[in-house]
């Protein structure tokens, strides 16, 4: 859907500036682009996470929409919840306005801890959208591995040493498991190319029934990157390829997106910290697996797109 960044900037922001999330923070921007596509007729259920942390420190909040604090693993059954009220307060005349119900949930929560409420949000049909900003790692609590974390990667519990270099397992495809749900819409988004998401954003909330958008969100403090370049290794991202921008609308897979020429992949790799190991002469044969895994999703995906599949 097109987005008129004009218009919709006269409306303000939904997530309000003065939260305590670090310089450069990748999720924060997924929210607030997400809350600007969105509008202020919209309901929040926000997983326990770096999000909801940072932006609900006792007695202040962030949030300029109703907002609901859900646990780790339950984000999905709790928005599915207040979407069941609406409906019945809808049905008794009690309520008329149109709302979009949206929950916000990290990969920790998503991925991993929340997947089965997910999964059942998702069977059941309800109408709400669930939002993953992926930054690849459990954040909040130390950067611990995840099932979202790239193969490779140094974390707290896949430390990078002498014994394995990085996580030794592939990262989950959570979005094409979403996909294989069945439901009406699925895509994956990054917050540099802000038009493709927000577009997709407000495409998910015109469609009736569950939807599910995983966002890419880079973390200054978990992948080691400079702040100021939250933006440029997303877009990076895309570039690669490694995060390919494409949506699954019932069952039938398009890409949004397409970079004009693909990046080598270790261009995105060599500038964040937790890939650094890599680079060393024993490990550089791992940068061509994760090369040679790219061009293989990357086939995978046009050739779904081509087929009509």
């Amino acid at each position: 859907m097109a987005i008129n960044l004009k218009e919709l900037s006269k409306q303000g922001d939904f997530l309000t500036s003065g939260h305590r999330a670090c310089a450069g923070c990748g999720p924060a921007i997924a929210l607030r682009q997400a809350l600007l596509a969105a509008g202020k007729d919209t309901v929040v259920a926000n997983a326990t996470g770096c999000m909801e942390v940072v932006t609900t420190i006792f007695p202040y909040t962030a949030w300029k929409v109703p907002w609901i604090h859900s646990l780790f693993e339950n984000a999905a059954a709790t928005i599915s919840g207040v979407e069941a009220a609406y409906k019945a307060l809808k049905r008794k005349g009690k309520i008329s306005k149109d709302i979009n119900f949206i929950a916000f949930g990290g990969d920790g929560g998503t991925y991993d801890i929340g997947l089965q409420a997910l999964s059942g949000t998702m069977e059941r049909g309800h109408n709400i959208l669930y939002i993953c900003y992926d930054n690849e790692a459990y954040m909040n609590t130390g950067i611990q591995r995840s099932g979202a974390t790239p193969y490779g990667a140094h974390t707290t519990t896949s430390p990078a040493g002498k014994k394995i270099p990085g996580k030794t397992q592939w990262r989950k495809d959570l979005t094409e498991i979403i996909a294989a749900h069945d439901i009406p819409y699925v895509a994956q988004a990054t917050i540099s190319e802000w038009r493709d998401y927000m577009g997709k954003v407000q495409k998910a909330l015109s469609i009736k029934g569950p939807k599910f958008i995983n966002v890419l969100a880079p973390c200054q403090l978990g992948w080691y990157y400079k702040s100021e370049d939250t933006i440029k290794i997303a877009n990076l991202a895309f570039r690669t390829r490694f995060w390919p921008l494409y949506e699954v609308e019932n069952g039938v897979h398009r890409i949004t997106k397409e970079p004009k020429k693909a990046v080598p992949v270790e261009e995105w790799l060599k500038l964040q910290g937790r890939f650094r190991h890599l680079f060393k002469d024993e490990n550089r044969k791992i940068i061509e697996k994760i090369q040679k895994r790219v061009d293989e999703r990357w086939k995978r995906l046009k050739a779904l797109e081509e087929a009509g599949l």
